[in-house]
């Protein structure tokens, strides 16, 4: 199914790629958005839909130092995140707190909780555990897997451990398990790997080219969904990684990364390069899909339908979000920093 945006739009005043869910913020649907500018100061946008859901309000602005290319809103305190950021060809990650008045300050300043230093490659993500509070961070570079101690009160953050990826592999990015605090999913050039905080080893891994984008179903345990440059979207059951169990067509370009719905089981965003997000309905697995399925052939199966596809872009979506307060709605970024929050409750499954 095709159809434009019937979005809410906000504009931010420079190009932009990461967006989050607030999802600490019982009160409120909000998102957390970050520019990507080169040349000026950049910004930190709190977004709120109103409690009529027709307009989105920026709440607080806020600048930060540098081009920001992954930022995460912390799942327990709807006030802190972490951001990963660039200057030139050094990069950095810091978790930052949102000043307790923000609202009542004439040009609020963004209060550095603590500084994630230690990485001597190129950055790619911070990683909070998405189910509740915890203690522990995890940051991500090229070659390397970090294991932060977080202690928000003191703004302390300390390295617990430290594991190399190897030399043939290249990072690109993850995944928390929101079952298992002691799993995660890590993408690089050639391959998705499952590793164990524990143990800070490597487990098992996917061997599939040029993933983009990992994300765990918050609702079904061992459920790995995967973006991929031209092979769509694979669903994977992480007790059997012979083959994906189902896939989907994804985007005609790159498809860059995909969201499952917080409360919606088989509910999927993907976004691509071709300017476009698509909402995919996957619940047709049903929820007693054995691991023992045979590996004499792929038991992967062709997932319809496609339920719609938002294509009111002028540049490529990296960026997606669901809210989590409001499961029926997501928010999503494009390149050129145009943020549209949309309503999928027309879509919804019926029971």
């Amino acid at each position: 199914m095709q159809g434009g945006s019937t979005g809410i739009g906000y504009g931010l005043k420079y190009q932009a790629r990461c967006i989050s869910d607030v999802k600490a913020d019982t009160d409120h649907t909000s998102f957390l958005t970050g520019t990507l500018s080169l040349k000026e100061e950049n910004e930190v946008h709190l977004l709120r839909l109103s409690s009529g859901g027709t307009e989105l309000i920026c709440e607080g602005l806020f600048s930060h130092p540098n081009e920001i290319w992954d930022l995460a809103s912390c799942p327990f305190d709807q006030r802190i995140f972490s951001t990963v950021f660039s200057s030139g060809e050094t990069y950095g990650a810091a978790v930052w707190q949102i000043p307790e008045l923000y609202g009542q300050l004439s040009s609020p300043q963004l209060e550095s909780v603590a500084s994630l230093d230690g990485h001597t490659c190129k950055i790619r993500c911070v990683l909070w555990w998405p189910t509740g509070r915890h203690d522990k961070l995890v940051s991500v570079d090229e070659q390397n897997l970090f294991l932060w101690s977080l202690d928000t009160s003191k703004k302390t953050a300390q390295v617990q451990a430290q594991e190399s990826a190897g030399m043939l592999h290249y990072l690109t990015g993850g995944a928390w398990d929101p079952h298992d605090s002691n799993s995660i999913s890590l993408t690089c050039d050639s391959s998705v790997q499952l590793w164990d905080l524990r143990t800070m080893k490597k487990i098992n891994s996917i061997e599939h080219a040029h993933v983009r984008n990992v994300d765990y179903d918050m609702k079904k345990r061992y459920t790995l969904v995967t973006a991929e440059d031209e092979s769509g979207i694979h669903i994977w059951d992480l007790r059997n990684l012979k083959f994906p169990v189902a896939d989907l067509p994804g985007h005609p370009h790159w498809t860059w990364t995909v969201k499952c719905n917080p409360v919606y089981e088989g509910l999927i965003l993907s976004a691509g390069t071709d300017s476009a997000v698509n909402l995919w309905l996957a619940s047709s697995l049903g929820r007693n899909d054995s691991a023992s399925d045979s590996l004499a052939a792929p038991p992967t199966r062709r997932i319809e339908p496609l339920l719609n596809s938002y294509n009111d872009y002028e540049d490529s979506v990296y960026g997606l979000a669901w809210s989590s307060r409001e499961p029926w709605v997501f928010a999503s970024l494009s390149y050129d920093g145009r943020v549209v929050v949309e309503s999928i409750k027309p879509h919804l499954p019926r029971k």
